[in-house]
């Protein structure tokens, strides 16, 4: 070769200077990338190498059971059989896989093929629409050894027919869930409640405290919901190894067990329940097929120990079957429950409120004895109506309004000239309008709506008593600022009268009553009310026992006046600093005259051959609600009425107090009563088997 050709080939020096620079540049550009990721996000790339091939395995625990106060099974855990397959252990030969995907399908009666693979991913498993090929294609390219569940909660006999079978279907196997289960259905329902997937806004927190989305559930209602912390334990974790398809290598970290959730007793008596359910029903269907229609729609009653606050009875009516959502919760069956004007979902013992009528007398004669504006022997004229001019501010002329005594229609002249113990018993309107309003000169200064108030309070009215129930109502007792608020008008001494025997504005609970009977009969002391009595482990040892807990003793606890003193209206009656024993013992002696006294006393015709010495009150209170006014029911004059009956014995030394209530029941002794008189039968004869034979819960 030429000189003059090599010279052509010869490179320029500042070519050579940029191609040894942009190789410089490359190589400390790599070099940087390389000590970036491996020093500045070495630890990033590690946690994502090590998800890679680690998995969190949670392993779910077993809930609670609950008792009744005997051992009964309330709620407990039952197998449930699904039927899964297992992608990556089939058989190679895809003529083997249908084989046993026919045969299969001939006893999980589920299609061998249906849809498309893209439609088997808008169902969730179980659920009727794919085939078993659609939704074992769709497992097998998420997780080829995760199993697939082809068909849920099959039954027993099924389960042990692919057991058998599987020998000879690779990859078919039974899995086995616990579901819960209710023995007792919807006689408790309404106390127990029911489980439910975790709802989307609670997913966060509870993910934190371990528990899985999609598998896991919680207490949806009932002890269920309130006593979800003891009952629902803690789920187990294990850390192990996969491959790149999802089989399980080994384990990484030493297993953690599962903590399963502590089991509850229930101060419930089963045997009291079924009684106290039977003979509500009975008086229901008794009413309405007198009538000829469906008049009383829904009642509850309930049975408390007054000296524990143990709920030994709580029954609302119309219950649900919660077995029906144990599973899961059809959509048609929760809108048919949800729908029902009569509200079966909620526990109407201490969510619905309703008008007391006459068994909140209770609450204005405790405070009219213990302010002194009666005495016990004084004498009160009763007739048969009163005239009052009502006037709504001082310079108001005011304008006559007739107040009337559930005796008038009978007796127009009424009860007459009657003390303070006949008040109770013979439960005169009129007598109580004087005593919470006051009248001319015989009572010039009534208890006044503002005191009233306070001495409801004390026995238990106008705020939720705290049970270990969700959804509890707080009722109400009406003040004069209260009614310039929800009214826009002044309140009146009408307004009074008819507070002072539980109607107008005022509402309660039906528990709400029973608390106030009970105060009454345990000599001035309320005590927590509770449907929880022990917490055990599973080998039935106790972890917490009972202990009742008193909220307040009437005779000691100062009460608290409520001053209402908004746009110059104020009245400034302060209320004793606690009630006297003797007028908690002279309430007493007159519910106990509403037994004995055979003239008008209004439970002699229940209780009055009764061997066990009872006393109570009784209560019919008139009402006019959104059903009501549906039926055209509220003609002025003549509403409806609710049905209520309050009940304890013995007499000297009690230990149950009863409630019912019947909605649209009519007469509180006539309705409500034989209900309680039936109840208080059964407690009784409970109570002479249990001695008889040695025990007793």
């Amino acid at each position: 070769m030429s000189s003059s050709s090599r010279a052509g080939f010869r490179a320029e020096p500042w070519r050579v200077l940029v191609f040894y620079f942009a190789a410089v540049l490359v190589f400390m550009l790599l070099a940087f990338k390389l000590f970036s990721l491996q020093i500045f996000e070495g630890e990033n790339w590690l946690v994502r190498a090590e998800d890679n091939f680690t998995r969190e395995i949670s392993i779910p625990t077993s809930r609670g059971i609950i008792y009744d106060r005997n051992g009964v099974i309330l709620a407990r855990n039952i197998a449930a059989y699904n039927v899964v397959i297992t992608p990556a252990n089939l058989p190679d030969d895809l003529a083997d896989i249908q084989h046993i995907y026919r045969e299969l399908s001939e006893i999980v009666d589920v299609p061998v093929s249906s849809g498309t693979l893209e439609e088997a991913k808008l169902f969730a498993a179980c659920v009727p629409g794919p085939g078993i090929t659609q939704l074992v294609e769709l497992g097998d390219s998420l997780a080829p050894y995760r199993s697939v569940p082809v068909s849920c909660d099959v039954s027993e006999e099924i389960a042990r027919i692919v057991r058998e079978r599987a020998v000879g279907w690779p990859g078919v196997s039974v899995q086995i869930d616990p579901i819960r289960d209710y023995p007792t259905g919807s006689l408790t329902a309404n106390i127990i409640g029911f489980l439910g997937p975790i709802p989307a806004t609670q997913v966060d927190f509870y993910e934190e405290l371990g528990f899985i989305a999609g598998r896991d559930k919680i207490g949806y209602a009932g002890v269920e919901s309130t006593l979800q912390d003891i009952l629902a334990g803690t789920n187990g974790k294990r850390v192990v190894e996969v491959d790149v398809a999802g089989k399980e290598l080994r384990n990484l970290e030493p297993p953690i067990q599962a903590v399963v959730g502590r089991n509850v007793r229930l101060s419930l008596d089963l045997r009291l329940q079924k009684a106290a359910e039977g003979a509500l029903l009975n008086e229901i269907t008794g009413w309405n097929a007198y009538f000829g229609q469906i008049r009383i729609s829904s009642g509850v009653t309930i049975a408390m120990n007054p000296k524990t606050g143990e709920i030994l009875a709580m029954v609302s009516y119309p219950s649900y079957e919660n077995n029906r959502l144990a599973r899961f919760i059809p959509a048609y069956y929760y809108q048919q429950l949800s729908e029902d004007p009569r509200h079966p979902l909620l526990n109407n013992a201490i969510s619905s409120e309703y008008p007391p009528g006459s068994v909140f007398k209770l609450s204005t004669a405790t405070g009219a004895l213990n302010e002194g504006v009666v005495t016990v022997n004084q004498t009160i004229y009763a007739p048969g109506q009163l005239i009052l001019t009502e006037k709504f501010s001082p310079n108001d002329p005011g304008r006559e309004r007739p107040f009337v005594d559930w005796i008038y229609d009978e007796k127009p002249d009424g009860f007459g000239e009657i003390n303070f113990l006949r008040c109770i018993a013979y439960s005169s309107n009129v007598c109580f309008y004087k005593l919470g309003g006051g009248y001319e000169d015989e009572i010039p200064e009534g208890l006044g709506v503002l005191r009233l108030r306070e001495y409801a309070r004390a026995l238990g009215y106008d705020e939720p008593s705290g049970i270990e129930l969700p959804g509890e109502a707080d009722g109400l007792i009406p003040s004069p600022q209260w009614k310039r608020i929800n009214q826009g008008e002044n309140w009146s001494t009408g307004d009074t009268y008819i507070a002072s025997v539980g109607q107008g504005y005022v509402l309660s609970t039906p528990l709400q009553v029973l608390m106030s009977g009970a105060t009454i009969a345990n000599d001035g002391k309320l005590m927590q009310p509770t449907i929880v009595r022990e917490e055990i482990d599973d080998e039935g040892r106790l972890l917490s026992p009972f202990v009742p807990r008193l909220k307040w003793d009437i005779t000691e606890t100062p009460l608290i006046t409520n001053f209402d003193c908004d746009d110059g209206y104020c009245l400034d009656m302060e209320t004793k600093s606690a009630v006297d024993p003797f007028v908690v013992e002279q309430v007493q002696n007159g519910m106990r005259l509403a037994v004995t006294n055979t003239l008008y006393g209004t439970l002699n015709d229940v209780f009055g051959d009764f061997p066990i010495a009872v006393a109570g009150k009784t209560g019919t209170a008139e009402y006019c609600d959104d059903v009501a006014l549906a039926a055209n029911r509220c003609t002025f004059g003549n509403w409806p009425t609710h049905s209520w009956t309050l009940a304890y014995a013995p007499f000297d030394d009690p230990e149950i107090i009863i409630m019912a209530f019947m909605y649209n029941g009519g007469e509180g002794a006539a309705v409500a009563g034989p209900v309680v008189q039936r109840v208080m039968e059964a407690y009784f004869e409970l109570k002479a088997i249990d001695l008889a034979e040695g025990g007793g819960g």
